[in-house]
């Protein structure tokens, strides 16, 4: 098992410690961009990159050491650059699966995605980069889930929905069957979505319809 790094303090940072408790790895530095107290007291936090730069001088060979970004929410984006970032110094990403977390044999999740507690990954799903699939959040057969994207707690895929890069998923949302959502859009908490939604934009409501685009 490695030493592991997270970028994120905040509730993220609190998730994903307990997720790894019983893996054997163990956190020995938090990066954030914000001034802020170490979520853990037993664990430092180095602000920005600068101090990144600063930790890494004291750790000499960088690639024994793991990293997961811990920032969630509608920041896809912010988790894949980041995540580029920690790789181009040595730091690799870990795929974090919880303990209690069902993933089907056929089903494949990529560098640095977070699948946390009592979620479900069924058959033949395909998962990017650097996504999370909250608490209790399930994922059906054939499903494609692009980078960045985030599956809130208790929202629910059917079967083969597809997902784009950096869709953000809201609490209990629920998606049909077949359907597509394009990059970047959001689903509102609570929402059915029954048509393909398209790339920007924000839909809400039980049927889900369009409110803005980003």
């Amino acid at each position: 098992m490695s030493d592991l790094i997270f970028w994120g303090a905040t509730g993220q940072a609190r998730v994903l410690r307990e997720a790894i408790e019983s893996t054997g790895h163990r956190l020995i530095a938090i990066f954030d961009n914000k001034i802020m107290p170490s979520p853990f007291a037993d664990v430092p936090i180095f602000i920005g990159e600068s101090g990144f730069e600063v930790w890494a001088d004291s750790h000499g060979n960088l690639s024994e050491i793991r990293a997961c970004v811990a920032i969630g929410g509608r920041h896809g984006d912010h988790r894949l650059d980041i995540q580029d970032w920690l790789s181009k110094r040595g730091v690799e990403p870990i795929t974090i699966v919880h303990r209690t977390a069902f993933v089907a044999s056929d089903s494949s999740i990529g560098e640095g995605s977070q699948i946390l507690a009592m979620s479900a990954i069924c058959t033949n799903v395909r998962i990017g980069r650097s996504v999370i699939i909250n608490t209790a959040a399930s994922v059906d057969h054939c499903c494609i889930i692009g980078d960045g994207a985030h599956v809130g707690p208790g929202a629910n895929l059917a079967g083969e929905v597809v997902l784009g890069s950096n869709v953000f998923i809201g609490l209990g949302a629920m998606v049909l069957p077949c359907v597509k959502i394009g990059d970047g859009a959001t689903i509102g908490a609570g929402s059915v979505v029954t048509k393909d939604v398209l790339p920007g934009y924000i839909v809400l409501g039980n049927p889900a319809r369009s409110k803005q685009t980003i």
